[in-house]
């Protein structure tokens, strides 16, 4: 028997979904859509920052509408998504040439002295994720924030699985380094 349809952003989306989807269904696509882009838009403010997020985010789902005959359900839907996702993030990278630092956004509020503190780690967080290596970066923000298994990052980036563990690993020490860097 199949889930029950809902119209939350934790729908199951079924291969019918994205199947109607790819017939031009506009009601499948909405659904795909909102079960999924909340993801695909931190995945892309991990990747590129916020200022670039949102037309970046939207990009992808222009370029998965028009491919997604191309969706053969080897991997999951969202895996697929993702590899989309992060070409895109990658591609436009790659294009601007230099890593300029993204500002955090910081609450109104921020008042209290471990606020302060709590932004500026954030932003030395950030400022070290800014300074990767932008492969890195993708692997990292996919098993980080993303919670992707190490298959599904391989599947995402068309990696072995074994350079998936080696290239995180290496990302987390870069990352380190940089940041015990910054805190000396």
């Amino acid at each position: 028997m199949e889930p029950p349809r809902a119209k939350s952003a934790s729908h199951y989306l079924s291969q019918q979904d994205v199947q109607s989807a790819a017939a031009g269904d506009r009601t499948a696509q909405r659904l795909i859509y909102e079960a999924t882009s909340d993801r695909v838009f931190r995945l892309m403010v991990r990747m590129v920052g916020q200022q670039d997020a949102d037309d970046l985010t939207q990009q992808t789902f222009v370029r998965a509408f028009t491919k997604l005959d191309q969706f053969n359900g080897e991997s999951k839907f969202e895996t697929w998504l993702y590899r989309l996702a992060t070409n895109e993030a990658l591609q436009h990278l790659r294009r601007e040439k230099h890593r300029r630092t993204k500002e955090l956004v910081v609450e109104p509020t921020a008042r209290h002295i471990d606020q302060v503190e709590q932004y500026e780690r954030a932003a030395t967080v950030r400022t070290a994720l800014d300074r990767l290596d932008p492969e890195l970066r993708a692997i990292f923000t996919l098993k980080e924030e993303s919670g992707l298994s190490y298959q599904e990052i391989a599947v995402t980036l068309g990696i072995p699985e074994g350079t998936v563990g080696s290239r995180l690993n290496r990302a987390r020490r870069e990352l380190r380094t940089l940041i015990d860097g910054s805190w000396e």
